[in-house]
């Protein structure tokens, strides 16, 4: 770029240009909304068999397809905002010199020379005359220890030098502000060669089909363009590693439009994470680390199809070291393979789940799900909202125990759909119910009697339940109600050790312990702590009191010395707190009491006979008095 581009430049029309990208963007998400959130929900709501089944699987293509136009054009966006932002800087400067050299009463050439008039006293009785200098840019090397280079500091020092011996006052100043003309026009140049083919990268292939290889491909554009646009980021202020939900909330509400578009597209995956931003903000982040993720794991499973080693090879005496004849042995580049192989699909199982619950969005008047959280690192995370949180008067918010994982989220999160279509029913008020996968749950149940779990997980729930006071339209004014089963309840007991749980009420089910003796020590007001025993539910009572009960007599919530509100059960064993006839479209009377308790409607919970007994003679397929 020369001196006549950039002075000619005006960076407002590559704004432009991203206004209409971010337009067509927004359309794309808005023609992906309407499929997910009228069309198919439409369908489900009112249809059902396996052809509406196929009709969603195409409509699902057709907003992923949306989906991706709408990720590109973020990217997009943000890349031409970039280069206009890191463009005006250098125009600004440029201006800035030739308004200077006005001022002087020199004159910048075409080339971005400058030309000065005679001045100074006289040297063998003339004037010192004029003349014309072509400034010089501090050029960076690229070493981050001496960025400009010896080659530099020499120019500079040889124009210093030339200034002070010139008989002409003007040369010096006129030589200055040739520098920072020829400093702008480079950074200028820079900012060109930088951002085009970054740019000319952002294309997609001439098909209608978004693959595996187009979202991975979309990953490498997203990382390429942060890289670059970091100058620009970098403006955007963003909040410290540690900041809590409430500092979250208040940064993203100080951005503007382009900043938040501009930090979405380019960290979903940071953005996701963050408690206190707005939940549409979070999901929308979330999915777009989904579609990647699920891509990459997809084109490496496919690669590891491409590439099976040797399964068997001669099995050999470790004391003879002879081969042992007729036998062989599985080998370790096979079962290395084959555990790779087993996590990625674990992953891509927990995956499609999600995508599941997405699609299910209008069944049986099911809302919109928001995706709250997502990671497929280690045993994943899995945080899935029914209904916006933001929105709700009542929030529940379930966390599963022992083996949780995003692999195996299948079940957790039908539950939270189970306890959202229980207790939306019970109330006029909105109703949000959340599926909490957002720790590291013991994998197996002999991991289950460690406390490291709990403990690991309080700072990352606490700071979920603060983020969702943090973005709710009431603030701390929202209901809410933590319920958890088997070692969930021992998470919330840690974190009611640790401090404020931020919630209202808690719901304890098939619990083990949760590391205190008396409900009064969970932080939540009197009788606001409930609890579930089943029948046939006493493996986990029998020895988890020993590892997570409270006190010295290992207390646990089912004892009556610990003042929980003892519920009624009609369910047997472990698992069917969350039962739910789903032809009949009843609950089960163990998650209708839960219900009852999310939606702030204690006078209608049943509680268990004072016996000590289940309620399992009751029908709890036969439809309830809801009260309504």
């Amino acid at each position: 770029m020369d001196y006549s581009t950039l002075k000619s430049l005006k960076p407002s029309e590559f704004e432009d240009a991203a206004g209409g990208y971010r337009t067509l963007g927004e359309m794309a998400s808005q023609a992906k909304d309407d499929i997910e959130q009228q069309v198919t929900a439409g369908m489900r709501k009112s249809l059902e068999g396996k052809a509406v089944d196929e009709a969603v699987r195409k409509l699902r293509k057709l907003a992923t397809n949306f989906h991706y136009a709408q990720v590109e054009c973020a990217l997009i966006t943000t890349a031409l905002n970039s280069l206009a932002y890191e463009l005006r800087a250098a125009k600004n400067k440029l201006d800035a010199a030739v308004e200077d050299a006005a001022a002087a009463q020199f004159t910048v050439g075409s080339d971005g020379s400058v030309s000065y008039p005679s001045a100074g006293d006289k040297v063998d009785g003339k004037v010192p005359e004029g003349g014309t200098v072509k400034g010089i840019a501090r050029k960076s090397t690229g070493n981050p220890i001496d960025p400009a280079g010896d080659a530099n500091d020499t120019a500079k020092a040889l124009e210093r030098q030339a200034s002070n011996l010139h008989d002409n006052p003007n040369y010096a100043p006129a030589s200055a502000i040739a520098d920072r003309i020829a400093q702008a026009v480079h950074q200028a140049t820079r900012a060109d060669e930088k951002w085009a083919p970054e740019l000319r990268k952002l294309k997609a292939d001439d098909d209608l089909v978004v693959a595996a290889e187009d979202w991975a491909d979309a990953k490498r554009d997203m990382g390429g363009v942060r890289r670059s646009a970091k100058e620009y980021l970098d403006a955007i202020k963003a909040p410290w590693k540690d900041s809590n939900p409430e500092e979250n909330a208040t940064w993203w509400k100080s951005l503007s439009k382009n900043e938040q578009d501009a930090i979405l597209a380019l960290d979903p995956a940071g953005l996701g994470k963050r408690d206190g931003l707005p939940a549409a903000v979070r999901d929308e982040a979330n999915r777009t680390v989904l579609a990647e993720t699920r891509a990459e794991l997809n084109l490496k499973l496919d690669e590891l199809g491409k590439n099976e080693p040797a399964k068997y090879e001669q099995k050999w005496n470790n004391i003879t070291q002879l081969p042992v004849q007729g036998e062989k042995q599985v080998t370790l580049a096979w079962q290395a393979w084959d555990r790779e192989r087993t996590r990625i699909k674990e992953s891509l199982k927990g995956m499609d789940a999600i995508q599941r619950r997405f699609d299910r969005t209008g069944e049986d008047g099911l809302p919109e799900a928001y995706l709250l959280g997502f990671s497929a690192e280690g045993r994943g995370r899995a945080i899935v909202a029914n209904g916006n949180p933001d929105d709700a008067d009542h929030i529940a918010v379930y966390t599963p125990g022992t083996e949780s994982s995003l692999s195996n989220s299948k079940g957790d999160i039908n539950r939270g759909v189970n306890l959202w279509k229980t207790s939306q029913r019970l109330t006029d008020q909105e109703v949000s119910t959340v599926t909490w996968i957002g720790y590291d749950a013991p994998p197996k149940l002999s991991d289950a009697t460690q406390d490291k779990y709990a403990d690991d997980a309080v700072g990352a729930y606490g700071q979920f339940i603060d983020g969702l006071n943090a973005a709710n339209k009431s603030g701390s004014d929202a209901h809410i109600t933590a319920i958890a089963h088997s070692y969930g309840t021992t998470v919330i007991g840690a974190a009611a050790e640790d401090g404020d749980l931020g919630v209202d009420d808690i719901v304890f089910a098939g619990s083990p312990g949760a590391r205190v003796d008396n409900a009064a020590d969970l932080d939540v007001g009197k009788g606001h702590v409930w609890n579930e025993h089943a029948k046939g539910d006493d493996s986990v009572n029998g020895f988890g009191r020993f590892f997570h009960g409270g006190g010295v007599s290992s207390v646990d919530p089912t004892d009556p010395i610990f003042g929980a509100n003892q519920m009624a059960t009609d369910t047997e064993g472990h698992s069917g707190y969350w039962d739910y006839d789903d032809d009949k479209n009843v609950p089960s009377l163990s998650i209708e009491n839960q219900g009852r308790v999310i939606v702030g409607d204690y006078g209608k919970v049943k509680m268990k006979p004072s016996d000590g007994g289940s309620l399992l003679p009751v029908d709890w397929r036969e439809p309830p008095n809801w009260g309504i």
